[in-house]
Order: structure tokens, then sequence, then C-alpha cells
């Protein structure tokens, strides 16, 4: 069992969706209740820009610049540099906000959301379309949280924090169909949050509550565990040169352990893909 060692300052409130891409220099994640889109520097300083009162999760545009999610939906900038110029609204619901997603293998993009209480069901996911359009793909989920897909993107992987479940869901021209469990997490080991797909068909997955990541086979097995010393471990990623460098997200909300919203790293032996970008 290994330990993540951390890599930055106490940076985030809540740390989330850390993403590596080199459209935009290496690593970027949210500090997501402050409402910053932050990059780190290879220098292991961090930029911040802020978009809004939220910043759920961030992806590059396949045309350059960026797309971040807000509170009541998406907004879209130009320039890896540039605060956002227009956004495009996915909820009209009080009491509702965006958390987690990611890019899907055609190019279109799932935002989750969840309420702000927490309250169970309060959460939909979202498909937005490269033309702009969107559409509601589940209704009624709880905390919607990690998104990846299979290295062939046959497969998506789906977290709903509220019930503690992994889901596993076909992709079947571009639509996610017959979701059914993965992997479901007791109460007692935390929540599963963020995840990333390697190029093995592995699943790292964030345990909320339980300072830990861990690594599941595609049969549901468990591979592998990376100690955080943090309990609030909310989201992971593989990037760095080789793509073997799973960084680490975590949260100081209701939390004051030392460390607690800094980033961390490791190490692993198996690379990431390639993150898929926003085609809008």
């Amino acid at each position: 069992m290994r330990t993540a060692e951390q890599i930055t300052d106490v940076v985030t409130f809540h740390g989330e969706g850390p993403v590596w891409s080199l459209d935009w220099g290496g690593l970027r994640f949210v500090d997501m209740l402050a409402g910053g889109v932050l990059t780190l520097r290879d220098d292991g300083e961090v930029d911040r820009i802020t978009v809004g009162k939220v910043a759920a999760m961030v992806r590059p545009r396949a045309s350059g610049g960026y797309v971040v999610a807000t509170e009541d939906g998406v907004a879209l900038a130009d320039d890896v540099t540039s605060a956002p110029s227009r956004s495009i609204r996915l909820t009209d619901r009080e009491g509702e906000r965006m958390n987690e997603g990611g890019a899907a293998p055609d190019g279109s993009l799932y935002v989750g959301s969840m309420a702000w209480d927490g309250s169970p069901d309060g959460g939909r996911l979202y498909r937005v379309m490269p033309d702009g359009g969107t559409r509601v793909v589940l209704d009624r989920v709880s905390v919607s949280n990690g998104l990846g897909f299979s290295p062939d993107h046959t497969l998506a992987y789906y977290a709903d924090s509220g019930p503690g479940r992994i889901d596993v869901l076909d992709v079947d021209g571009g639509e996610l169909r017959e979701r059914r469990p993965f992997v479901t997490v007791a109460e007692e080991d935390g929540v599963p949050d963020g995840l990333v797909v390697d190029t093995q068909g592995t699943v790292w997955v964030a345990i909320n509550g339980g300072g830990q990541v861990r690594r599941y086979s595609p049969d549901g097995e468990l591979l592998d565990v990376l100690e955080v010393p943090v309990p609030g471990v909310t989201a992971c990623t593989l990037g760095g040169p080789s793509l073997t460098d799973l960084f680490v997200t975590t949260s100081r909300e209701g939390d004051d352990t030392p460390g607690a919203g800094a980033l961390y790293a490791t190490a692993v032996d198996v690379p990431g893909l390639p993150v898929l970008p926003f085609a809008g």
C-alpha cells in the first residue's frame, strides 16, 4: 500500500476535477465552491482564473480554450488563459448546481449535478452536444460525480456518491445505455467521487471521507489502494509526460486536517488515456 505525496500548499477549499492536457500546459483542476480554475505550474505554484460562484469541472475544447461547468450550466473560453466569454444554461431548478462530468468519445459533454443541500434524487446528468443542444440523460441522481470511458470507448463508468455506487453503462452510438452496478463502496469506508480510467481499462476512484484512491479491474475487483493523508479525497487523474503520474485533489470543507485542500501525487505503472476534448 502506497501513500501519495503532497506537492502543493493548501490551494483550494474544495479541490476537484484534475485534468491533464498539453493544450493548456499540463494539469488543471478546480476550486469548486470558490469558482476557480487552477493551473499547476512547473515550479509548483498555482495560477487561478475565477469564473463565478462555482467551477465544477474543466475540459479542453477541440477548437482551443476550455469549457467549465458552473452553477447552472457550462461556460466556454476561446483561450486557455482567458475567462469564459459565453455560456449555456442547463438548469433553472432552484437549489441545483453542477458538480462533475466529462467529455465523451463523440465530442459531446456530460455534466452532472446535485442539490446544494445534497438531498437524494436532487441531481441529474446532462448532455451538451457540440452544437449547443442539451438534454437530460439521467434524472433523479443524488450527487452526480466521476465519469470516464473505457479504452475502446464501449463502456462508461459513472459514480453517484449518494448511494455510494459506481455504475457501468454501454456506449451505443454516442448514447449511454443499460446502466448497471459496477462497484458499491461500504458507507463506513467513504463515498466514490471523481474517477479516471487507464490504458488497461482499470478504474481509479477517489474515496471521499476515506482518505484513499482505489483501483478496480474491469470486473470490479479491487486491485490497489493508494492512501492519502487527508480524508477529503475528491478526484484523481493520470498525467505527466508519460501519463503515469496519478494526481489527487482534496477538500478542506468541514475538515481541518493539515494538508486538506492541497494537491497530492504518486507515480504508477500503467499510463492513463489522453483526455477527451469537448467538440463544442
